[in-house]
């Protein structure tokens, strides 16, 4: 089997590359995974309160976005607590010139968002228990 074919093998990466360096960056879409482009009622509240703990265990968060009203983008994503330390650039930087937006993990209604969202909500629940049972032993 292919390595990253393996059901764990985001989780497990993820986890390593948080205790390696203290952090991840996560990518994340606007429209229709934080923010109802298409007003079919969607709250997107699940994903939302995932940033929002993601950012809490010190990640860093960027908005992906191709929606042209940037300055819509900011307000709706500040008007609802939803964490974002940059739109449309940032990530991790490589040490080399690259076109490619490098991030640990993408939260994307086109890119497999349900499986993102189950290995990165694995991911917080595991990082706070550890440093819940770091703060009380």
């Amino acid at each position: 089997m292919d390595r990253y074919l393996n059901p764990d093998a985001n989780y497990n990466r993820l986890l390593a590359d948080y205790r390696q360096w203290g952090s991840i960056t996560v990518g994340y879409d606007f429209d229709d995974t934080v923010y109802d482009f298409h007003g079919v009622g969607g709250t997107y509240e699940m994903v939302s309160q995932l940033i929002r703990d993601l950012k809490e265990i010190g990640c860093g968060l960027v908005c992906w976005t191709a929606n042209k009203d940037l300055a819509f983008v900011i307000k709706f994503l500040t008007e609802n607590n939803i964490p974002f330390d940059s739109i449309n650039e940032g990530g991790i930087p490589l040490p080399w010139e690259s076109r490619k937006l490098f991030f640990s993990a993408l939260l994307d209604d086109r890119a497999g968002l349900i499986s993102a969202y189950n290995d990165l909500t694995r991911f917080v629940q595991t990082i706070k228990a550890e440093n819940e049972s770091i703060l009380t032993t």
